[in-house]
């Protein structure tokens, strides 16, 4: 192989070597990403309650602090305005369990009276999931998934 091929490949290597470095760097600082979400809602029937269960993935490779669910109405002042990460940190937590090395599986149920049907509005739903790593990066996302109330 000549001088100039072999210096031509070392260079290549160096360039490739430093861009893979970065490409790393850069995924390390990406905010936590959320897949697999899914949202289910059972209306109450006779003497027994419905439900409303949210479940979603959640990735970080700095790990996963906390992750925050809303789930609001299509038809509401929320639908001019949609939550805010402000207004998220504010409700409740799902529960997460460990699901790989950077991988959390978070659930959300709550329970839903006669009462909270009667009085909840008709129509689409929406949920709302703010998910914060350790490293104190959010990741918001107003309509991750949604359900209908009947």
């Amino acid at each position: 192989m000549s001088r100039r091929i072999a210096l031509s490949v070392a260079a290549g290597v160096v360039v490739l070597g430093g861009a893979g470095a970065f490409a790393l760097a850069y995924a390390g600082d990406q905010p936590p990403a959320l897949s697999e979400s899914k949202a289910r809602y059972t209306a109450p029937d006779g003497d027994r309650d419905g439900s409303f269960t949210f479940t979603t993935e959640v990735t970080a490779s700095s790990g996963i602090e906390s992750v925050k669910v809303l789930a609001w109405p299509g038809d509401s002042a929320l639908a001019k305005e949609e939550p805010t990460a402000k207004e998220m940190a504010a409700v409740e937590s799902a529960a997460c369990t460990a699901a790989g090395a950077e991988t959390v599986r978070c659930t959300y149920t709550a329970a839903v009276s006669d009462a909270d049907a009667a009085s909840s509005p008709r129509g689409p739903w929406h949920v709302a999931v703010l998910a914060t790593d350790k490293d104190g990066t959010t990741t918001l996302e107003t309509k991750v998934a949604g359900f209908t109330v009947d």
